[in-house]
């Protein structure tokens, strides 16, 4: 014990304790969802935020200590959403083949997410900052806060709208695809993987991948095409109305 306790406080101190928190933290909650085979409610990163969020209180480690280790995972997003791309290059006739339909999906897909949240934030009297702070909810986080900032939302609030929208995506698709009878066969991989990438971004897009790699791939398709279309389409039209 006094071992552990002295381990503890270096830790601490230094940049490994966000490093090692992360990694302990996800791979025994990754644990836990394999032996529950994969259920939404067991979904690792939601229980990861969980119990990191309640360590870093109960221990009175700050933010910024936490995160000048965890800085490290956090650059290794980048690589990841680009490592996407090799699985929508092995399906690269399929997306040849419905171009069309999957960039009106985006469209319209895009333009529901972010309008539903105005109209229901708006329908329940929350203030204008906030209200504008949900339209780039669908979209993921970092670029979310960009878009915020420009039509005059809050950034930080952004991101955890985004975050917010991103694990309820996780947790209920599953149940959401099922009572809508979407099939299981390729195309209805397809169809479910490009509707969580649309709505639930790179938190969905993982979701889909677990699950399925059809689903993924189209997943982190629909998720890079929200980035490009909503970091163009919002600020436009919050400019022009």
């Amino acid at each position: 014990m006094p071992k552990f306790v002295e381990l503890w406080v270096y830790l601490s101190a230094t940049p490994l304790f966000g490093l090692t928190a992360t990694l302990v933290v996800y791979v025994l909650a990754q644990a836990v969802y394999a032996r529950l085979n994969q259920a939404a409610w067991a979904n690792p990163v939601l229980w990861s935020v969980v119990t990191l969020a309640s360590l870093l209180t109960v221990t009175g480690v700050d933010y910024p200590t936490y995160f000048s280790g965890a800085q490290f995972i956090h650059f290794l997003l980048g690589p990841a959403v680009v490592a996407l791309a090799w699985p929508l290059w092995e399906r690269r006739l399929a997306l040849r083949q419905h171009w069309h339909a999957l960039l009106t999906a985006a469209v319209l897909g895009g333009f529901a997410a972010s309008g539903s949240a105005l109209l229901l934030g708006w329908a329940v009297g929350l203030p204008h900052d906030v209200v504008l702070s949900l339209a780039p909810k669908s979209v993921t986080a970092p670029v979310a806060m960009g878009i915020a900032d420009k039509i005059g939302g809050i950034p930080a609030l952004a991101a955890v709208f985004a975050v917010v929208t991103g694990m309820v995506g996780a947790l209920s698709g599953k149940a959401l695809f099922g009572w809508l009878k979407i099939p299981t066969d390729a195309g209805g991989w397809m169809a479910r993987g490009y509707a969580l990438g649309t709505a639930a971004h790179g938190i969905g897009a993982a979701r889909a991948l677990q699950v399925n790699t059809d689903a993924g791939a189209f997943a982190g398709l629909a998720l890079g095409l929200q980035v490009v279309l909503a970091s163009l389409l919002i600020p436009l039209v919050f400019h022009l109305f």
